[in-house]
């Protein structure tokens, strides 16, 4: 009996030691590990990456013993600064988190080699589920580096309360909408319908320009300078595609988000970042101080010929600062808690991003919105998905201080182009004179 005892207890052993050596954790619940945190999503105590947090902390952090602190939050410009200070070691600069938000210029500043690769820690099964694209905009030197949380697009945005009126006059649908050619009619029509008002505003117009182009079969060319290469004729016919209502004033460039004008009925359309829809309000107040329920709209953005469609992505994602296997561990474990199928879909539906997770996609149609807006513009996201290709511009040095210089010379140059072509000035050569101004912003960028 006492041999059968001691070769039963030497099997546990030996099973217990087995399990023990799969299992290569390096958390330890009864030691947790600490991450702190900066991200961009909200500069508010409440902000829904927060939220989530808390509930990390208290669930599946408890039980594998990890903390998620948020120790900074800050705009993307600001977050990117501090971290380059703190790996520097500046005065008087923080120590650098374990996590962070970033993008593949942040990547390349503080070096690839000294952040975590999120291979080493997801399964190209489990990978195989993000959207590709996203994964593949993150990977830096074979190193998935910035993990994908989320993603703005761009998409259209109307006044429904006012377009009604509008299409009840003249006929004009939405569908006219779906192609930039009936769009560029819809303008038109608006622009007499309202007596001389533009329809659209338009948010960062060359990516729209750069994303026709690419419809129309035709490569973005940039130059060493981080710019678009102006000697491209394919740049040029996109470009005067945009130029002629411009000049006409059907359309408009931004204030800075179009959101603003289209609140204030400046203008009944415009073309911007998803994840303005938290800044918009349920009603408008026009310039007579009348205001009504707006019934926002959300449209995908209007289509370039019959084929290939370009959808375009921005936004950061998650990068971890290397420094022991434990933490490591700990920001992979919390990745994928937060990028998990409808709590995907929470979070950027509170923020007003893209998920990235296929599950996340699949649940749009099913989930309970906060509002008719936030429908809306997932259901336009949704269609975006399946009808167009994502496409991700690469990072530049320079280029936003080109874009910069852009916007505000083209915003107090059309108005003087809208009234000439008001008096009868050909349209197409009112357009050159903006081509003229893209061609001097585009010598003294940098």
């Amino acid at each position: 009996m006492k041999k059968i005892f001691l070769c039963f207890l030497g099997l546990v052993i030996l099973f217990s030691c087995m399990t023990g050596c799969s299992d290569d954790s390096k958390l330890n619940p009864k030691k947790p590990v600490t991450l702190s945190m900066w991200h961009i999503y909200g500069e508010q105590t409440d902000s829904p990456l927060n939220q989530l947090v808390q509930e990390f902390n208290a669930t599946v952090g408890k039980e594998k013993g990890i903390v998620i602190k948020v120790t900074n939050m800050m705009t993307t410009p600001d977050l990117k600064n501090q971290l380059l200070a703190a790996k520097e070691g500046a005065p008087g600069a923080p120590s650098m988190p374990d996590l962070f938000s970033s993008r593949p210029d942040t990547v390349l500043n503080l070096g690839a080699e000294n952040l975590v690769d999120f291979n080493d820690y997801f399964s190209e099964e489990e990978l195989s589920q993000y959207v590709q694209e996203f994964v593949n905009d993150g990977t830096i030197d074979g190193h998935l580096a910035v993990f994908p949380v989320s993603r703005s697009t761009r998409a259209l945005f109307i006044n429904d309360s006012l377009f009604y009126r509008f299409a009840k006059d003249t006929g004009v649908s939405y569908e006219m909408l779906d192609t930039w050619e009936g769009f560029f009619e819809v303008a038109a029509k608006y622009y007499e319908w309202s007596g001389g008002k533009s329809f659209c505003a338009f948010d960062y117009l060359i990516q729209n320009v750069e994303y026709d182009m690419l419809a129309s079969g035709h490569e973005p060319v940039y130059n060493d300078a981080d710019w678009y290469d102006t000697s491209d004729p394919n740049l040029k016919a996109s470009w005067m595609k945009f130029a002629v209502p411009l000049a006409k004033g059907h359309i408009v460039v931004s204030d800075k988000y179009a959101n603003t004008q289209i609140m204030t009925g400046e203008v009944a359309a415009g073309v911007g970042s998803s994840a303005a829809i938290n800044y918009y309000n349920d009603t408008v107040t026009y310039p007579d101080n009348t205001s009504e329920k707006m019934n926002l709209k959300v449209l995908p953005l209007p289509k370039t010929g019959s084929g290939e469609q370009f959808m375009p992505v921005t936004g950061t994602g998650f990068s971890a600062y290397k420094t022991t296997e434990a933490k490591a561990e700990a920001a992979a474990i919390f990745l994928r808690w937060l990028t998990e199928g409808e709590r995907n879909l929470d979070f950027v539906v509170e923020s007003g991003y893209m998920p990235v997770h296929d599950s996340a996609f699949e649940a749009i149609d099913g989930y309970e919105f906060p509002s008719p807006a936030h429908k809306e513009l997932f259901s336009a996201v949704k269609t975006m998905r399946k009808e167009y290709t994502f496409t991700i511009r690469p990072e530049f040095t320079n280029y936003y201080n080109y874009v910069e210089a852009l916007y505000p010379a083209l915003k107090k140059l059309c108005p003087a182009l809208q009234e000439r072509a008001d008096s009868g000035e050909d349209a197409a050569l009112l357009a050159e004179e903006t081509w003229d101004l893209f061609l001097e912003i585009s010598k003294g960028g940098d």
